[in-house]
């Protein structure tokens, strides 16, 4: 496997940041262990998966915490940063607000899926997780210019994919219908 670089890790997150007009976090040691984060992810799962939340090794359960991950864009709108605080605004960037704690918007489910051990505690911990995640009221959301389809509670503001805004998006009403 290739080593990647601090320097790449950081280079990609400028470019990120710089198109959708955000900063870095400017504590530079603060940064320095997140892009190390990102960069032991990358190593160690073949891709940059979110350095503050549990990946589960399988790109298909953890595309939603691909750095930058799905919830970023909501999280900086109304925190000044994104949940690792990787991302921030401008104020928060000049110091105007200081970085508060920003809540986990990762469905349960998602985090489950997490959580593969073989300790009684941890598959306890995994089963109240999916329990709770079965009330959960997300939706399905497509967007209606690339096709990118998505499960949360709201659409994203931006589409990953085509950078389509979130009024591009259109809700996808499913059934299922059980039988024996």
């Amino acid at each position: 496997m290739t080593e990647i670089s601090l320097e790449k890790i950081k280079e990609r997150a400028e470019i990120d940041a710089k198109r959708n007009g955000y900063y870095l976090n400017p504590d530079p040691k603060f940064l320095k262990s997140l892009l190390q984060g990102l960069k032991k992810n990358e190593e160690r799962y073949n891709y940059p998966s979110c350095p503050c939340r549990l990946a589960s090794g399988k790109i298909e359960f953890d595309k939603d915490i691909i750095c930058p991950c799905d919830y970023r864009d909501v999280d900086v709108i109304e925190f000044g940063a994104c949940y690792c605080a990787l991302y921030v605004d401008e104020k928060m960037h000049t110091g105007t607000i200081e970085l508060s704690p920003v809540p986990e918007r990762r469905p349960l489910e998602k985090q489950a899926k997490s959580y593969d051990s073989t300790t009684k505690e941890d598959q306890t911990k995994k089963s109240e997780i999916i329990e709770e995640a079965k009330v959960s009221k997300l939706k399905l959301w497509f967007c209606e210019q690339c096709g990118y389809v998505v499960y949360r509670d709201e659409p994203p503001l931006i589409c990953p994919i085509c950078r389509a805004k979130k009024e591009m998006f259109s809700k996808i009403k499913t059934q299922i219908i059980y039988s024996s």
